[in-house]
Protein backbone atom coordinates (compact mmCIF):
# COMPACT_ATOMS: atom_id res chain seq x y z
CA UNK A 1 0.00 0.00 0.00
CA UNK A 2 1.11 3.27 -0.93
CA UNK A 3 2.02 6.27 1.52
CA UNK A 4 -0.68 8.43 -0.15
CA UNK A 5 -3.28 5.23 0.02
CA UNK A 6 -2.17 5.03 3.83
CA UNK A 7 -2.99 9.18 4.22
CA UNK A 8 -6.33 8.40 2.71
CA UNK A 9 -7.31 5.84 4.67
CA UNK A 10 -6.27 7.61 7.74
CA UNK A 11 -8.38 10.89 6.83
CA UNK A 12 -11.13 8.27 6.61
CA UNK A 13 -10.38 6.66 9.61
CA UNK A 14 -10.30 10.01 11.28
CA UNK A 15 -13.12 11.33 10.03
CA UNK A 16 -15.34 8.66 11.58
CA UNK A 17 -13.92 9.00 14.97
CA UNK A 18 -14.29 12.88 14.34
CA UNK A 19 -15.84 13.39 17.62
CA UNK A 20 -12.75 11.81 19.53
CA UNK A 21 -9.84 13.25 17.49
CA UNK A 22 -8.56 15.95 19.59
CA UNK A 23 -7.38 19.84 18.33
CA UNK A 24 -4.17 18.92 17.84
CA UNK A 25 -4.82 15.92 15.66
CA UNK A 26 -7.65 17.33 13.66
CA UNK A 27 -5.17 20.49 12.67
CA UNK A 28 -2.20 18.24 11.80
CA UNK A 29 -4.29 15.91 9.67
CA UNK A 30 -5.54 19.01 7.79
CA UNK A 31 -2.22 20.19 7.45
CA UNK A 32 -1.14 17.14 6.41
CA UNK A 33 -4.36 17.67 3.67
CA UNK A 34 -3.08 21.02 2.62
CA UNK A 35 0.47 20.05 2.08
CA UNK A 36 -0.24 16.44 0.22
CA UNK A 37 -2.98 18.37 -2.06
CA UNK A 38 -0.67 21.34 -3.15
CA UNK A 39 2.22 18.64 -4.07
CA UNK A 40 -0.21 16.00 -5.78
CA UNK A 41 -1.44 19.27 -7.71
CA UNK A 42 2.05 20.50 -8.43
CA UNK A 43 3.61 16.66 -9.74
CA UNK A 44 -0.37 16.66 -12.15
CA UNK A 45 0.26 20.19 -13.39
CA UNK A 46 -3.12 21.06 -11.90
CA UNK A 47 -3.14 24.57 -10.58
CA UNK A 48 -4.60 25.59 -7.72
CA UNK A 49 -7.45 28.09 -7.66
CA UNK A 50 -7.19 31.58 -5.27
CA UNK A 51 -11.05 31.57 -5.47
CA UNK A 52 -13.37 30.94 -2.58
CA UNK A 53 -14.29 27.37 -4.00
CA UNK A 54 -10.65 25.81 -3.86
CA UNK A 55 -11.35 22.46 -1.54
CA UNK A 56 -7.51 24.17 -0.22
CA UNK A 57 -8.75 27.37 0.99
CA UNK A 58 -11.76 25.71 2.65
CA UNK A 59 -9.37 23.15 4.52
CA UNK A 60 -7.46 26.12 5.48
CA UNK A 61 -10.38 27.66 7.26
CA UNK A 62 -11.05 24.65 9.05
CA UNK A 63 -7.68 23.70 10.25
CA UNK A 64 -7.17 27.70 11.58
CA UNK A 65 -10.97 27.55 13.04
CA UNK A 66 -10.23 23.67 14.15
CA UNK A 67 -11.20 24.55 17.94
CA UNK A 68 -15.03 26.02 17.04
CA UNK A 69 -15.77 23.31 14.52
CA UNK A 70 -18.58 20.77 15.47
CA UNK A 71 -17.68 16.80 15.14
CA UNK A 72 -19.40 16.61 11.71
CA UNK A 73 -17.62 19.63 10.44
CA UNK A 74 -14.39 18.04 10.94
CA UNK A 75 -15.66 14.81 9.49
CA UNK A 76 -16.59 16.57 6.03
CA UNK A 77 -13.45 18.82 6.10
CA UNK A 78 -11.55 15.08 6.46
CA UNK A 79 -13.72 13.75 4.11
CA UNK A 80 -13.05 16.46 1.56
CA UNK A 81 -9.83 16.22 1.69
CA UNK A 82 -9.34 11.94 1.57
CA UNK A 83 -11.61 12.83 -2.10
CA UNK A 84 -9.26 15.20 -3.42
CA UNK A 85 -6.28 13.14 -2.58
CA UNK A 86 -7.61 10.51 -3.83
CA UNK A 87 -8.77 11.57 -7.56
CA UNK A 88 -5.58 13.40 -7.83
CA UNK A 89 -3.64 9.57 -6.81
CA UNK A 90 -5.91 8.56 -9.79
CA UNK A 91 -4.73 11.00 -11.86
CA UNK A 92 -1.16 10.15 -11.10
CA UNK A 93 -1.47 6.88 -11.37
CA UNK A 94 -2.74 7.48 -15.02
CA UNK A 95 0.36 9.38 -16.09
CA UNK A 96 2.11 6.26 -14.83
Amino acid sequence: MSLTTQFIAELVRAANEANRLTLFEVKRLLNRSIATIRDMREETGIPGSKRAKDVVIDLQVAAARADRLSSGEIRDALIDAADVIRTLKILLDGKE
